[in-house]
């Protein structure tokens, strides 16, 4: 992920094609870019960004802003009332509540994705110390 004026990016490189190329994921307007290297790559995020902030000035839009900070979510009733009673029982409003569940969401994401990356890097280098070394032989 890359950041830029509050827009965040998602990057994939495309092996077959050597090519970074990435979109813009948190607005609904469609912003791509695209790069050889990494600073190709951010450059171009860059550019696409402030284009698609210059080509709406000029039509006289609002730019999709990347978020409000409010969403709706659809529930079951059943489901509605249980949050509304553990958030009521926490002594939390409900948007209190489900904020700080939320948080607690991601952060454990956050966390499990960063230990993930930690135990796949040990296992990396355990199995580099354990895999013997290749002898060379030469032949007379």
């Amino acid at each position: 992920m890359i950041e830029y004026k509050g827009y965040l990016g998602k990057v994939e490189f495309d092996d077959e094609a050597a090519l970074f190329h990435g979109e813009v994921i948190n607005t609904r307007d469609v912003i791509t870019f695209e790069g050889d290297s990494v600073s190709e790559l951010t450059k171009a995020f860059h550019e696409s960004v402030d284009d698609y902030l210059a080509f709406c000035e000029e039509r006289g839009e609002t730019p999709d802003k990347p978020f409000s900070g409010q969403f709706v979510t659809r529930i079951s009733p059943e489901l509605h009332r249980q949050v509304n009673v553990a958030a009521a029982v926490s002594g939390k409003s409900l948007n209190a509540w489900v904020t700080e569940q939320l948080q607690s969401a991601v952060q454990t994401i956050s966390a499990n994705k960063a230990s993930g990356k930690k135990a796949a890097k040990k296992t990396k280098a355990a199995s580099k110390l354990a895999s013997p070394k290749k002898k060379s032989r030469r032949r007379a």
